[in-house]
């Protein structure tokens, strides 16, 4: 199957490196966005996230021609669907998966679709979504046959596959790491994986589209226990006056022991929302899994009440209302991305509660409610300085040293 045009739909933190990257192999890349702004500005070579390499390749691929950026689709051999999986707003206590801006992309690109096209679902989603997307396909385009009807004589192939990229190294690992590709039929696997192969050197393993939904909500799970089992630690450890960096060193030593380090909480599109996406399906069964998020929810809580704790020992000294410096927004280093950051909600729930509360975060430029200082200014004014991310600007060796000296909370092992 040849794919001379691909469209990518939704220019976010995936979809935009990986039209860049599938447009540098000289392939004619359309990219989709209902943002004008998003659009206008890819348009220009410009990029509108923080993603080291990517605003290189942007630059040139668009200068040669091979990607431009529309606000609607436009007709092409391939199409690969990277938008938002949120939770619905009116079900948020239950974590239900919103797949609304699935179905507004499958029902956008249904108006273009032709005899042999590919559609490919990356967004993480839960088990069943690339079914339910095939089936919106086939309402809005009763003139052409589908998978779930026609299996290995479809007119389009469906398939899904999982983006399993890690922020601050998205442009390599999209060529480098092996792939897991979810065609609805053999026929559309081999479809989705000559499209991948185009642009990945890692491995592409087939297997069902039920199969490869699950397989990235259990990597992301997986993860989640592992950090919620290091969060835990730290508050025993808290109480136990154990410096809890130095006894999952120590515990790592172990041959069969990997345990990941414990934060502010976890945050993020993926780990903090996937294993979600299991226990909405299948509550009874995923108690572990729900646990995790409720200890990696209940870590940032706790950060919190530490904070406030030290803010009233701030003011018992001073008499004053006592100023407190959040050091990092973003949900991990060294990125400017916000999604579920649970240091963001510390800071946040901090202002919220009547807090004098200044922020340092080197990858934005500003936020609409809390101030942004530099680290030195941030530090000179702080009485309570609170380092809620590991970014590199922290870990400078000067810069450890006067925070450990000025008395500073580290959440993130930043001073460890």
């Amino acid at each position: 199957m040849e794919f001379n045009t691909i469209s990518v739909v939704g220019l976010g933190y995936i979809g935009l490196p990986t039209a860049a990257v599938i447009a540098s192999r000289r392939k004619r890349v359309i990219g989709v966005d209902v943002n004008q702004h998003t659009v206008d500005t890819i348009n220009r070579g410009d990029i509108h996230i923080v993603e080291p390499e990517l605003d290189i390749v942007v630059q040139s691929v668009v200068t040669q021609g091979y990607l431009s950026a529309a606000t609607s689709p436009k007709p092409a051999d391939a199409f690969l669907i990277a938008v938002p999986t949120p939770f619905k707003a009116e079900s948020d206590d239950d974590h239900v998966p919103d797949l609304a801006y699935i179905e507004q992309a499958s029902k956008a690109i249904a108006k273009v679709l032709d005899l042999g096209n590919l559609v490919i679902l990356e967004s993480t989603s839960p088990v069943g979504s690339t079914e339910q997307m095939a089936k919106w396909l086939a309402e809005a385009r009763p003139d052409l046959t589908f998978p779930q009807t026609h299996g290995e004589d479809s007119d389009v192939r469906i398939a899904h596959c999982p983006e399993r990229v890690l922020p601050g190294h998205v442009i390599r690992e999209l060529v480098e790491n092996d792939r897991v590709i979810g065609g609805m039929t053999p026929k559309c696997s081999a479809a989705a994986t000559a499209l991948y192969k185009t642009f990945v050197e890692g491995e592409c393993i087939t297997a069902t589209a039920r199969t490869a939904e699950m397989a990235k909500l259990t990597e992301n799970s997986f993860r989640d226990v592992n950090i919620a089992f290091a969060n835990e630690l730290s508050l025993i450890c808290d109480k136990e006056g154990i410096n809890v960096w130095d006894l999952i060193q120590l515990a790592n030593h172990h041959p069969r022991v990997n345990i990941l380090q414990p934060g502010t909480g976890v945050g993020g599109h993926c780990i903090a929302v996937d294993p979600w996406f299991i226990v909405a399906r299948d509550a009874a069964n995923a108690r572990m899994i729900r646990t995790a998020r409720e200890v990696n929810n209940h870590k940032t809580e706790w950060v919190i009440e530490k904070i406030k704790l030290a803010a009233a020992d701030a003011n018992a000294r001073t008499g004053l209302k006592p100023k407190i410096a959040c050091l990092g927004l973003a949900f991990k280093p060294d990125i400017d991305d916000l999604r579920e950051s649970p240091a963001l909600e510390v800071a946040e729930a901090l202002l919220v509660q009547g807090y004098d509360v200044v922020a340092v975060e080197p990858n934005i430029d500003d936020h609409a409610s809390l101030p942004l200082l530099s680290l030195k200014a941030a530090t000179k004014e702080a009485d309570v300085i609170a380092v809620l991310v590991k970014h590199r600007e922290f870990m400078q060796p000067d810069v450890r040293s006067n925070l450990s000296d000025l008395g500073a909370i580290d959440f993130c092992g930043a001073l460890a």
